[in-house]
């Protein structure tokens, strides 16, 4: 493994090929036509165009970035997060083409891909999950099993991920429309119709545990994340380790994550997660790649996620065991995007303007926005990971709102000024919060 292409853009693009320079390996960026000046292509030392501005047909298009590789010499790709990350065909593709995946292998895809599947996997070995069904086809055993897990329950597409395909269910007057829309949605999203239902848990906590896995069969946890603030199933604010949970319930989350990354052969970079509740938690489903929160483990175990990616890539061993992993203090991570939060988190597009940018001790932001950028309209709106640190989370937390009022752009519509009424809300800054706290925020529609 000695040249890599990164299937990706953004920050995380950024972030890959810094990770490539560190480890002394050659990397490659894509881009799509009218991000032809972006800072990861301005960055890297060889760059290719893989089609035009809509991600179809260009990030998302399997035969360019492939032919990308090809005509690059590149002998391997690694696919970020989003996009194709989660691809199995692209993994499968690769593998015959000599080509290392920097991911799991395409089984563990598909099987992760399939979130029933997956629960049934991990439920197999001990890891805790919520009641609820297999893949449903038919509206008479819909309203059978419904019945049998009660109200107000969720609706699950199959190949679901990133919060897409979740629908809440309140009464059996809703059932059959929302499960004949989620199936049409589940289709034209992903190509894949099944649905599965899900008992609902009202007010949880969210949280997840970062795992890796070598291919030698090594696993270990970089502890916890509390992912509970969020929108419409998309995360919003994430810190770690998740707050006032007991060292019993971190040991016993940190555990299950292990198991359930070995139930479904993970190697690499992943994901688990789970629902809390004050005294148990629930399996929800494993994400095997590295996500967009990973800074704030980072941050906490000194090591960089990426390059571990790319050591385990070149099948080195992680070389530490769980117990040399030492944690340090508290991290928070606010996604900035750029969208407008008073008319419903309507993407914002335009030239961005850079008045003044946040730095200093304890502070981290990790970006690919310059002076100048267009905001495209083609692309996820996120652009920037403003990411504090410090001994305790309150100290993470009064530095994360003091990053806040430094970050300041024009030019395109930004959750700013929602962030600093997350981070200053009396519920976020006592743990009082449940995945409700954006709705309890924002004015009535």
């Amino acid at each position: 493994m000695e040249k890599v292409l990164i299937a990706n853009r953004g920050e995380i693009a950024i972030r890959i090929l810094e990770a490539c320079r560190e480890e002394g390996l050659k990397a490659v960026a894509v881009f799509s036509e009218p991000e032809r000046n972006a800072l990861h292509v301005r960055l890297a030392h060889e760059a290719v165009c893989i089609g035009p501005g809509p991600a179809k047909k260009s990030y998302l298009n399997i035969a360019a970035v492939l032919a990308a590789c090809e005509l690059t010499g590149c002998d391997a790709l690694h696919p970020g997060y989003g996009f194709l990350s989660e691809n199995p065909d692209l993994a499968e593709i690769c593998a015959d083409m000599g080509i290392t995946f920097v991911g799991p292998p395409a089984e563990v895809l598909r099987l992760c891909g399939d979130k029933a599947a997956t629960r049934e996997r991990v439920s197999q070995a001990g890891v805790p999950i919520l009641p609820g069904t297999g893949p449903i086809e038919d509206e008479t055993e819909l309203k059978r099993r419904a019945a049998e897990l009660g109200y107000p329950l969720l609706l699950k597409a199959v190949a679901g991920g990133g919060g897409r395909g979740i629908r809440l269910v309140s009464s059996p007057e809703e059932l059959l429309p929302a499960f004949r829309q989620a199936r049409r949605e589940a289709k034209a999203a992903t190509g894949d119709p099944r649905v599965y239902l899900e008992a609902y848990v009202p007010s949880p906590r969210h949280v997840e545990v970062q795992v890796l896995a070598d291919s030698q069969g090594h696993i270990v946890h970089w502890g916890t994340r509390d992912c509970t603030v969020q929108r419409r199933h998309q995360k919003v604010v994430e810190e770690a380790p998740a707050p006032e949970l007991s060292e019993e319930m971190r040991w016993a989350l940190g555990e299950a994550a292990i198991r359930a990354a070995e139930a479904v052969g993970l190697v690499g970079a992943g994901t688990v997660e789970f629902l809390v509740t004050e005294e148990r938690f629930f399996f929800i489903e494993i994400n095997p790649r590295i996500q967009v929160e990973h800074p704030v483990s980072e941050v906490r175990v000194g090591r960089n996620l990426v390059r571990e990616q790319l050591r385990i890539a070149k099948g080195e061993p992680l070389g530490y065991s769980q117990e040399q992993i030492e944690f340090w203090g508290w991290a928070m991570e606010c996604r900035i995007n750029a969208e407008d939060p008073q008319h419903d988190f309507f993407p914002s597009t335009g030239k961005v303007h850079i008045e003044h940018l946040p730095g200093g001790i304890g502070v981290r932001l990790d970006t690919h926005i310059y002076q100048g950028m267009e905001v495209l309209p083609y692309y996820d709106s996120l652009l920037a990971k403003l990411i504090t640190f410090g001994e305790d989370r309150e100290e993470a937390r009064l530095r994360m709102y003091s990053a806040l009022k430094r970050f300041r752009i024009s030019g395109v519509k930004t959750n700013v000024e929602l962030l600093l009424e997350v981070i200053s809300h009396p519920d976020f800054a006592r743990v009082y919060h449940t995945t409700d706290l954006l709705e309890r925020i924002l004015p009535p529609k």
